[in-house]
């Protein structure tokens, strides 16, 4: 794992350039802190900073061929580099090194932007064409890498992370009041947009080309469509994933550093750690989990238990309240962006308790969005049949009744479940389940700007990037365009960040089995009905392996893996959400009403409403803004 940096027709002298492109990779030195590298020619610059993890002796970047005709900077992994390096050994090509970059390299030399569909693997890289004086840069099929980009005044930059643009003083780095809008929707920056105003992020499974002064993006591939006509049996079906699961498990073993893996006690990890456990004496696999005080919370008896069955050397940390409190600055002062998911703290916490011991773990992310695992799907195919009800029984009875249910600052506040719910039923169909996981609903944030940057009617305009994909899929089949929301926004813009973010910090490379190119496109292929019956999230997942895994983890109650926030800001969160959400910090800053935010908070402690996701949302956006002090236009 790596950060990597660069840019194209900057004009300045060439120790401009390289005070620059040092600079840039500087920022970088988490991400690669083994070690650190830069390469200049004309207008172009490239640095790079290395986590060595494959060939820890000769995969230094940047990176030139035998010729000398291309040079890449690449963070990630090509799993199946073995076998391109045979493919490509048997055309002629010679190598220096056993590293999966020099095979990239020499994949893009042979084929072009086509060597792209051999590739299995996480990345993000660039690769600078001497001889044609072009860049040429992609981006995983699932978007596990980071890897943004702005055009500026003529001049291309790109980066692993926001921070090191800030170091090019010909750019500038404003942000928007919509993109921070977008953000209280969303609690993140849905892509292709950043923070900041003219910066993006390279969606997933494209990648772009600039040359000449112009740059172009091209799809090279995408999740496929359900199979509606699916014919395989569900044993079938069963034997098929467990093979494809575990050979995604087996080509992400190859490392040159010791392997770990996240278990959290939920179907997911245990999966990996069973599967693991084929391939590696059981004593060998260091197993890492965190756990909470407060029960409600609290996987970590599930993770010792499946520890026990399978014998691995399990690491486990406890985080209370106060843990919390003094890692929150600390985590969102590194945050290029804002990012609200409450998880990011334990996901923090646990890859500095990892770090300790591996260099590399294994994660489950993937799992809930391929296999149903959230609550929103049984919730999105309910709506369904809710909306079907009369229209008195609902507006008269139901609705008024459930304004008379209990609140609670536990895992599960069932008035607020309820709330929610039909707040998401009232929205269009593509909406529903992002009304559902968002904080602020439109209509609240209308009330609490003091300018609000978008009407509540304006639903394009604050979602649109969510209409468009729920509806490439979702013509046919409106649960195939839930699964594919759930890939290509939730997963990518929330999950793979946080986990990307929080393990970078800390110099720890995070693998994911479940994002297989292979297993990826089985799965999404097979209609949604393999993966909820009856009632039963992750029917498929827990088929196949019911027979390997712990009864009571097999049919155990979903938990996400998040921290009482709820609890914690009454109580020990209380003083940061005094002095950042006071009454005289809105007033010097001026973005938002200081009595809507009052209402809020005094709704929230008084226990009349939950508001436990807006005020966290908040929360971290005044923090970040504290810290990142950008310039608001």
């Amino acid at each position: 794992m790596c950060g990597i940096a660069g840019f194209v027709n900057a004009a300045a002298s060439e120790q401009q350039q390289q005070s620059w492109i040092d600079s840039m990779a500087e920022t970088l030195s988490h991400r690669g802190p083994d070690g650190a590298g830069v390469w200049t020619d004309g207008t172009v610059a490239l640095g790079h900073r290395r986590l060595s993890i494959i060939d820890l002796e000769s995969g230094a970047q940047p990176m030139l061929d035998w010729d000398e005709r291309a040079v890449i900077v690449f963070n990630g992994e090509i799993y199946n580099f073995a076998e391109v390096r045979e493919r490509l050994e048997r055309k002629g090509f010679r190598f220096r090194t056993h590293s999966d970059t020099e095979v990239l390299l020499d994949a893009y030399l042979d084929a072009g932007p086509a060597c792209l569909s051999l590739l299995e693997g996480m990345f993000a890289f660039a690769i600078w064409d001497r001889k044609a004086r072009t860049l040429f840069a992609a981006r995983d099929r699932m978007g596990k890498k980071p890897f943004y980009y702005t055009l500026q005044k003529g001049v291309f930059a790109f980066a692993s992370e926001l921070s090191a643009f800030s170091r090019l003083p010909f750019l500038k780095l404003e942000t928007k009041r919509e993109s921070i809008s977008r953000f209280l929707a969303y609690e993140y920056i849905p892509t292709p947009e950043s923070i900041y105003d003219g910066v993006f992020k390279l969606r997933p499974g494209h990648h772009l080309i600039f040359s000449e002064g112009r740059m172009r993006t091209t799809r090279y591939w995408d999740l496929p469509l359900p199979d509606m006509e699916h014919k395989l049996s569900i044993d079938e079906c069963c034997e098929r994933l467990r093979y494809l699961a575990a050979r995604a498990v087996r080509r992400r073993l190859v490392s040159d550093v010791p392997l770990g893996v996240f278990l959290s006690g939920g179907i997911d990890s245990s999966t990996i750690v069973a599967l693991m456990s084929e391939q590696v004496l059981p004593r060998e696999i260091k197993t890492f989990s965190i756990g909470f005080k407060e029960s409600t919370y609290d996987e970590s008896p599930y993770a010792r238990l499946v520890a026990r069955r399978f014998g691995t050397d399990h690491h486990e940390h406890i985080l209370n309240a106060i843990q919390a409190v003094n890692l929150l600055p600390a985590i969102i002062s590194r945050q290029d962006e804002p990012l609200a998911d409450p998880s990011v703290v334990p996901t923090y916490l646990l890859s500095q308790v990892t770090r300790r011991t591996v260099t590399v773990a294994l994660g489950g992310d993937g799992g809930d969005e391929l296999f149903a695992g959230y609550e929103y799907f049984l919730g999105f195919m309910l709506a369904e049949y809710y909306n079907r009800l009369p229209r008195l029984l609902r507006k008269s009875f139901i609705e008024p009744v459930s304004r008379l249910l209990p609140m609670s600052t536990g895992y599960v506040s069932l008035r607020n479940v309820v709330e929610k719910f039909l707040l998401g039923i009232a929205a269009p169909r593509w909406l529903r389940t992002q009304i559902w996981l968002g904080a602020f609903a439109p209509e609240v944030q209308q009330s609490m700007w003091e300018d609000p940057p978008y009407t509540a009617s304006d639903l394009d305009g604050l979602y649109g990037e969510t209409r468009a994909l729920f509806g490439r899929h979702s013509v046919r089949d409106p649960i195939g365009g839930l699964f594919y929301f759930f890939a290509r926004q939730y997963l990518l813009d929330d999950i793979l960040v946080k986990v990307d973010r929080c393990s970078m910090m800390h110099s720890l490379e995070v693998r994911a089995p479940f994002l297989d190119t292979d297993l990826v496109e089985f799965v999404s292929r097979l209609p949604y009905r393999l993966k909820i019956r009856n009632g039963r999230r992750k029917y498929l997942l827990k088929r196949a392996f019911s027979g390997i895994l712990p009864r009571r983890v097999v049919h155990r109650a979903k938990r996400g893996f998040l921290i009482p926030t709820a609890l914690w800001l009454q109580g020990p969160l209380r003083p940061l959400v005094e002095e950042y959400l006071g009454e005289n910090w809105l007033k010097r800053q001026g973005l938002f009403k200081q009595a809507a935010v009052r209402r809020l908070l005094e709704e929230h402690s008084s226990g009349r409403a939950d508001r436990r996701k807006e005020i966290w949302t908040l929360l971290n956006l005044q923090l970040w803004l504290h810290y990142r002090q950008p310039t608001i236009i």
